[in-house]
Order: structure tokens, then C-alpha cells, then sequence
């Protein structure tokens, strides 16, 4: 409106309201008559004019139906609903990168029923992984102060790297450590000197992938069978689904089986799941513990059963069984 008024006023000597008039019926392209007959200036500008709006038009035609045939309206409104979502979220986990790696510590996350969100840089690692679309995930640089806040660095209770480059992880894990002293920090490391760099920086755990699965192929070979009971535990193969691991806290046992020893649990006849570990708070862990291993402040215990088993377990003994 604003370029044709000008143009009207300028080359054609246009009122304002005759310009506006002109403007109008331009646009609308509803072949009213001209206010006075146009110079040769006039039809140049006007011809060009409506080229102009032609274009306008054709651009938002084709904005509207990316919105409302290609999804763009319904990416939209889940990224609406995932912000609500994030504004509310604590005690979660923060997973840096959605590669192998970090698909994998997703994967885990959303079968073990724990909040998390996801950073990732790429837009395209939705499409390489298809259940990433049960994720929370924000789509920017994890090494950017704004990026990490908008991901609820200071309510979060752990946070995961698993970018592919040490550096990378490193700068996070100083953000991160600054920004939330209290945060468990996981990365994960390419070379064996990265390890100290990232433990120095705040990361509690340092894991290196590479090393671990050259590690496990070697064990396949020389420990096969342990390598196979291994896997049960950690759910691969098929097997495995009829086999849970759980830890469980000394405050979330119900009152009544604190400062128990594991005698007096009786977890084996009572629910058909096993205390294979112990982790006491001063000694560490002590695996097949005795069955005097008293429950204490601090203390953790690691069960072993089916699913049935584990189920249970949490509604005899564990607090706030939904």
C-alpha cells in the first residue's frame, strides 16, 4: 500500500485518497476505472506494481499450504505444547547430542519413564530417528548458555553429552557445572586424553564408546557365556525382556522396612525378585551380601527378577507406588 501510494503521488500527481483508491484497486485486481488516465510512467510503474503483488500473493498462497498440507501448522503446535512442557519440567535429564550415542541414552531414558530433553543442532536427526518424535527436543547449539537454560539447566538433576566432539563435551560440562553445581554430569569421550580434561571440568563419569565395544567383542570370545547373561541384564536380545534389574534407596522403602536387615526383607519369598547387590553407604558395593546386611541411611539395594517379580517388589516395599 505504502509503495503504491508513493509511486501514485509521485509520478501521477495522486491526492492521497486517490492514490489510496488506485493502490486498492491494484491490488485487488478488480479493474475499476483510473482516477485520471495514466502516463507512460504510470502504466510502467503500475504494470510492475502489480507484478509485485502477484508475487506477494503467490508467496503467502504457498506459505499457507506448507503450514497446512506439509505439517509445518502441526510441528508448530508440538513445539508450542514441548515449551509448555519444558517451563514445567525438573528433576529431569538433559541429553546433549541425538546421535548413536545419545539415541541410545533416549531410548533408555523413555523405557525407564524418566523426563528428559534432547539438544540437537540438526533438524534431520528427527528423520534418521522416527521414535524421536515421543522426545522433547530443542533444536540449537548445546554449547550455548540460552540453549542450556531453555532446557531447564538449573532445575535438571543430570545432565548427558554425547557430542561427537571431546572439546564439545568438555565446554558443556564447564557450563553445566557452573550453572548447576548439583547436576549429574555423563560424557562421553573419543580419545583416552579427553577423560581427565572432562573429569577435571565437573564430569562425574567419563564413557568412551569405542573402547568399551572393542572390550566387548573381545569378551565374546574369551567370556561368551558371561557376556550373554551380560546382555539379559542389560535388556539386548530377547530373552531379556522377561529379565528387569532395579536399584532402590534406603528412602524409598516404605517405613516399616527401614533399618531391616535383608533376613528380615524376606524380598525372595514375599515377591519371587532377588537382592543380588548391596551398595552400603560407607563400603561400597557388596555383591551376594549377607543375609544379616542390615538396611541403613544412605544404603541402596539391586534387584534382580521378571517383570511380574519387580512389580511386586515396588508395591510391598517401595514408597509412592502409583
Amino acid at each position: 500500500m505504502l509503495i503504491g501510494m508513493g509511486g501514485f503521488i509521485l509520478i501521477e500527481g495522486y491526492t492521497a485518497v486517490e492514490a489510496f483508491y488506485m493502490s486498492v484497486i491494484t491490488i485487488s485486481t478488480v479493474g475499476f476505472t483510473e482516477v485520471q488516465p495514466l502516463s507512460d510512467s504510470g502504466r510502467i510503474f503500475t504494470g510492475f506494481y502489480i507484478i509485485l503483488n502477484l508475487g506477494i500473493f503467490a508467496y503467502v498462497v504457498s506459505v499457507l499450504t506448507t503450514y497446512l498440507f506439509e505439517g509445518e501448522l502441526n510441528r508448530m503446535y508440538r513445539q508450542y505444547l514441548s515449551r509448555r512442557v519444558l517451563r514445567k519440567m525438573k528433576d529431569h535429564t538433559i541429553v546433549c547430542g541425538l546421535g548413536r550415542n545419545g539415541f541410545k541414552a533416549c531410548e533408555e531414558l523413555l523405557h525407564s519413564g524418566e523426563k528428559f530433553v534432547v539438544i540437537d543442532n540438526s533438524p534431520q536427526s528427527l528423520e534418521r530417528y522416527p521414535l524421536a518424535e515421543e522426545f522433547q527436543i530443542i533444536i540449537g547449539d548445546a554449547t550455548q548458555d540460552e540453549v542450556l537454560e531453555k532446557a531447564g539447566i538449573h532445575q535438571a538433576r543430570a545432565l548427558i553429552t554425547t557430542l561427537p566432539s571431546d572439546a564439545d563435551n568438555v565446554f558443556i560440562t564447564l557450563t553445566a557445572r557452573e550453572e548447576n553445581p548439583n547436576l549429574f554430569v555423563i560424557a562421553r569421550a573419543s580419545e583416552e586424553k579427553s577423560e581427565s580434561k572432562l573429569r577435571h571440568a565437573g564430569a562425574h563419569e567419563v564413557v568412551m564408546p569405542d573402547a568399551l565395544g572393542g572390550l566387548h567383542m573381545a569378551q565374546l570370545v574369551t567370556k561368551p557365556h558371561v557376556i550373554e547373561f551380560l546382555n539379559l541384564l542389560n535388556g539386548i536380545g530377547e530373552e531379556s525382556q522377561n529379565i528387569e534389574l532395579e536399584e532402590v534407596e534406603f528412602e524409598d522403602l516404605i517405613p516399616a522396612f527401614q533399618n531391616k536387615s535383608i533376613r528380615d526383607l524376606d524380598v525372595r519369598n514375599q515377591t519371587g525378585a532377588t537382592i543380588i547387590g548391596f551398595k552400603d553407604d560407607k563400603r561400597g558395593f557388596l555383591f551376594n551380601p549377607s543375609a544379616d546386611t542390615l538396611m541403613g541411611e544412605g544404603d541402596i539395594l539391586i534387584i534382580l527378577g521378571n517383570p511380574e517379580s519387580i512389580g511386586r517388589f515396588r508395591e510391598v516395599f517401595v514408597l509412592n507406588v502409583d
